[in-house]
């Protein structure tokens, strides 16, 4: 119900339909969907989540994913990753099931100077990119969480990543979103901008791109399978 709020993941889910493998024939699955709509968007997509809820497809812990060897093309993530318990033991599964070609698209909370001025002060979930492991420590599904584990690990463990998951090719890692996120309010705060400032604010957004590095609050992040 919330204009800018929507209008932030309706972008969001078409950068995602963007990157989705094309030649690759395989399910397209959305990992933490809660309670997203991403169906309007990619109609196509399996939504889960670990826990039973309305529009959600199946139940699907990442510790054990369900589904047989070479059967996926897309895993799909929107603010998910940073929640999952045992990242590298997920990212492995992940592994295992996508087809040759096959993608693993995330956007995530991003480690920028800005993103990490706000996740740290102004956010409820952990920030914490001193964190030496890829585990988050907590039972919560949504309570427990480190918002910097993508940058963890795909920017500062990269070299380890890589050596651990030779397979994964990391394609693209893209800071965006420095402002829109915050006006909307998020999911409990109020609208701090009129409806039909939106597209305004992106036009500022889209002309602030050469400064995403420093800016981004948010990241798009796409691995490949080799």
């Amino acid at each position: 119900r919330k204009y800018f709020l929507k209008k932030i993941y309706v972008r969001f889910y078409q950068e995602i339909e963007l990157l989705l493998p094309k030649n690759v024939n395989g399910k397209v699955v959305e990992l933490g969907s809660g309670a997203g709509f991403i169906k309007e968007v990619i109609p196509e997509c399996i939504t889960s989540d670990i826990v039973p809820g309305k529009g959600i497809d199946r139940i699907i812990n990442v510790s054990k994913i369900p589904f047989q060897t070479k059967s996926v093309s897309a895993f799909i993530m929107l603010n998910t990753f940073h929640h999952i318990k045992d990242l590298e033991k997920a990212l492995r599964e992940m592994q295992r099931c996508l087809k040759p070609h096959g993608k693993i698209i995330m956007i995530e909370p991003c480690n920028s100077f800005w993103g990490r001025f706000i996740y740290k002060y102004f956010h409820h979930e952990r920030f914490d990119p001193t964190t030496p492991d890829w585990k988050i420590k907590g039972k919560g599904r949504l309570t427990d969480a480190n918002s910097a584990m993508p940058w963890i690990i795909f920017i500062r463990d990269k070299k380890i990543f890589k050596k651990r998951f030779p397979m994964l090719k990391i394609k693209t890692i893209r800071p965006h979103t420095p402002f829109a996120y915050l006006i909307s309010g998020g999911f409990s705060g109020p609208q701090l901008l009129p409806s039909f400032l939106f597209g305004t604010i992106k036009l500022i957004e889209n002309l602030l791109t050469p400064l995403n590095n420093l800016l981004g609050m948010f990241v798009t992040i796409e691995l490949e399978k080799k």
